[in-house]
């Protein structure tokens, strides 16, 4: 048998007769012919793009736009795939409707390409010197259709869901002229400049393609703009809307918490990469949430009661830092497999762990030396994300961290049911842990002389103002940088931490830093403002479930107590220990079982099946939190100190 397998693949190997045989059946069809490569070459004319926004009952945009041709023959047209931010595929084109495009005023035939669906191909009539385009983009009206970006009382215009584009050159080369209409006095957000408004008629300044996709708006009913820097430098404006006009009351404490933001952030990167910045902050429960990073701007939902219960919402004030830093690392500079020459060639997100990893922790340091959020509510959040990967990621024993980058291509964020077994998108939290990790060393190596605020200045700190093309680099140019700053073997520190398989995560950043990781029965305020804000109940790291207010569980621990017990995600309980289920009877119930006794008892609807659990489990309520180490440097508080 061997003897035959060696012959046929010698056969093969040598290209005989053998090897030319096809068998019985189908053949593949040829593909069809390929789309325009992108080519660094100038668009010969400028687009122009005209959005209708007016229709707020039926939450529909409605798009016009002229495409100059470049010279006769087919065309074909694309609308963007991949969205950056996104680092995936998710442009959705299946809300647009009603396509139609036009050369002198004729329709046109057009055919959707069978295998680049994005791409629209049509053939102008000769001596044609522009199409015109137009088409609907129906946004959602209920969640379950996707996030809502149009209310009565705001929207989130998205220029990338709004326009389509020539192939066969680069974005960046490809000139727009774009405008929008609002209903009469709304205010509006955007990091493109306006160029005049009338009424409703917004029109902006001519800007290439990749800015004008890189500049969404922020409009609506109730709106007020803030400035946060006025040194003459660069403006930054905070530009709000809300549901109310209450939710607009910020208190000056709180502006200038957000002023000092920009501040710190100066003193890290010693450099800033725009020309103007603005902040888009949607307060907001009827559209839908988003955190989406921008260069010159933001693209932020939170909480209506941002400012309004401004105690009680610590744990959503790392998102406009988190933002705001990705204006160096992830936009200025951001790695070389992730840019792109146009929105429909594919995207590779390699090193997010730079790119977000880095953020993230970038994201906390900036957040409370700005004061947004304090010492001890940073201490505390990252306790929950230590806790995260040394006891709830089992799923380090199969995957690396690099590995789950790809988890935006594969997932496409939508929500899986063993988030603690599959991974999901861990380069950011796990990253913020290993750029702890890095920090730490650093500091201790060289004895407080150097610390990773020296390799944040020298990587992403570079060509103070320039702001227009991106800076890129590859995993060697990290390794370098780091070694600029202290020679040390980071291809093989961030290779083990990283692109290795690890089942245990090691938490010698926080060791060296001062402090350990410790459980007790009672929950931080941070915990609990978390919780609250999420309207769910954690007990991850005792019973190994979490649940929301309704009783239905959101997360099961893989190979946890209720894990074992046979208890999953969408299983909801109606009664502990005999007992109508509440969250506080819950509690007891493990806290009771702890001193002994049977295991804990549950009745759970599975549907329109019910059945009796036990869970046996007597370790009582543990919360994660951290505890100084005696003798050891407290590196964290000069981690999170103030820059001066």
């Amino acid at each position: 048998m061997k003897s035959a397998l060696f012959a046929f693949a010698a056969a093969l190997a040598l290209g005989s007769p053998l090897a030319a045989q096809t068998s019985d059946g189908p053949q593949p069809l040829p593909m069809p012919p390929a789309i325009p490569a992108p080519q660094d070459v100038a668009y010969p004319g400028v687009l122009k793009v005209q959005v209708d926004a007016t229709d707020l009952e039926r939450r529909i945009f409605r798009v016009k736009e002229t495409i100059p041709l470049a010279g006769p023959g087919p065309v074909v047209l694309l609308y963007p795939q991949w969205v950056p931010g996104g680092h995936s595929p998710r442009n959705p084109i299946y809300d647009i409707a009603g396509l139609v495009i036009r050369a002198d005023g004729k329709p046109l035939p057009w055919k959707r390409d069978p295998v680049q669906v994005f791409g629209f191909h049509v053939t102008p009539p000769e001596g044609a010197t522009s199409l015109e385009v137009e088409f609907q983009y129906l946004s959602p009206t209920t969640r379950d259709h996707g996030r809502i970006v149009m209310t009565p009382e705001m929207l989130n215009a998205q220029w990338i869901a709004l326009a389509m584009y020539p192939a066969g050159y680069f974005t960046r080369r490809i000139p727009v002229e774009a405008s929008i209409r609002l209903p009469d006095g709304w205010g509006y957000g955007t990091a493109l400049e306006t160029a005049s408004q009338e009424g409703g008629l917004v029109t902006f300044k001519p800007v290439d393609f990749d800015t004008f996709l890189d500049s969404p708006m922020f409009a609506g009913r109730y709106f007020k703009r803030f400035d946060l820097d006025t040194s003459g430098k660069s403006p930054v404006r905070l530009n709000i809307v809300a549901d109310r006009p209450e939710l607009l009351d910020a208190k000056p404490d709180q502006i200038e918490k957000h002023r000092e933001l920009v501040r710190q952030a100066d003193k890290l990167y010693g450099a800033r990469h725009y020309d103007h910045y603005d902040f888009l902050l949607a307060l907001t429960s009827r559209m839908g949430g988003i955190g989406l990073e921008h260069h010159r701007s933001s693209e932020n939902g939170t909480d209506p009661e941002y400012f309004t219960e401004w105690d009680l919402d610590a744990p959503n004030r790392n998102l406009l830092p988190h933002e705001y830093n990705h204006s160096w690392d992830g936009k200025y500079r951001r790695p070389a497999d992730l840019w792109t020459p146009n929105y429909n060639v594919p995207m590779r997100d390699s090193l997010l762990w730079v790119y977000e990893g880095q953020d993230q922790y970038w994201g906390y340091v900036l957040g409370v030396r700005s004061g947004l959020v304090t010492k001890q509510q940073t201490l505390d959040a990252l306790a929950m994300t230590a806790a995260a990967y040394s006891e709830g990621r089992p799923g380090r024993q199969w995957r690396s961290v690099e590995d789950t980058t790809n988890d935006p291509i594969i997932a496409g964020r939508r929500p899986i049911p063993w988030t603690s077994w599959q991974r999901s998108e861990d380069y950011y939290s796990e990253g913020q842990l290993v750029w702890l990790d890095a920090d730490t060393l650093i500091r201790e190596k060289t004895n407080g002389k150097k610390s990773l605020d020296d390799f944040a200045r020298a990587f992403f700190g570079v060509n103070d103002g320039a702001w227009k093309q991106p800076l890129v680099y590859t995993f060697d140019d990290v390794v370098k940088g780091l070694n600029d700053v202290m020679p040390y073997d980071w291809a093989g520190f961030l290779t083990e931490r990283l692109r290795e398989v690890a089942p245990k995560f090691p938490l010698d950043g926080l060791t060296r830093g001062g402090y350990e990781l410790v459980y007790t029965d009672k929950p931080t305020d941070y915990w609990k403002d978390y919780e609250a804000g999420r309207k769910t109940v954690d007990l991850t790291y005792s019973i190994g479930f979490a649940l929301n207010r309704e009783g239905a569980l959101t997360g099961v621990l893989w190979d946890g107590p209720a894990y074992k017990a046979g208890l999953t995600v969408g299983d909801k309980i109606m009664a502990v220990n005999g007992i109508a289920y509440d969250a506080g009877r819950l509690k007891e119930a493990i806290t009771a079982a702890k001193d002994g006794g049977g295991p804990i008892t549950l009745i759970v609807k599975d549907d329109d099946h019910f059945r009796t659990v036990a869970v046996d489990y007597h370790g009582g309520l543990r919360y994660p939190r951290l505890q100084r180490l005696a003798g050891k440097p407290d590196l964290l508080t000069k981690i999170y100190d103030p820059l001066k």
